[in-house]
């Protein structure tokens, strides 16, 4: 006889019996996500494994509470993105494209000029081909703050910093 507290599960040949409510499984929900902001001092850090760290934190993966279909995650600014690292010939191997649409628009720009043009936008580059690519993934690449100097607007909402 099996008690009233235990489910039984039929997998294929044999009987399983398994306590009723001992597997719970939270599931995160839209506007009930508490939400924290990091602070992330870029000097002397390698690109992409930087870009790695922010992006599992821009998608909640870091949380216990992690929903792949909800957006779980965290703020996060970054500050002094002009002394980043890029090992390797990345500088001058790497392009970026972009096209207009337009016959003859095709222009590709070495990585070594954007980055000294606006460093900021390498870093978010980065970070965004790591999300998912849909309209989740956009709305979690606009919680990333990205500043070249030291300062930045966000001192009311008091960032916990990161300590690699």
């Amino acid at each position: 006889m099996i008690p009233d507290s235990f489910s039984v599960f039929h997998s294929q040949d044999r009987v399983t019996q398994m306590p009723v409510g001992t597997i719970r499984t939270t599931v995160a929900k839209t506007g009930r996500v508490e939400q924290k902001w990091h602070h992330v001092d870029a000097t002397d850090q390698v690109l992409g494994r930087l870009a790695v760290k922010i992006a599992r934190v821009l998608m909640g993966k870091h949380k216990a509470t992690y929903t792949p279909h909800v957006d779980t995650g965290d703020f996060v600014v970054v500050t002094r993105v002009g002394e980043l690292k890029v090992t390797g010939n990345k500088l001058d191997d790497r392009v970026y494209a972009r096209y207009s649409y337009y016959p003859g628009g095709y222009k590709e720009t070495p990585m070594r000029v954007v980055f000294e043009n606006r460093p900021e936008r390498v870093l978010e580059t980065a970070v965004r081909r790591m999300l998912p690519k849909s309209a989740l993934g956009r709305r979690m690449l606009k919680k990333l703050k990205v500043y070249r100097g030291e300062s930045h607007p966000h001192s009311a909402q008091q960032p916990i910093a990161w300590a690699f």
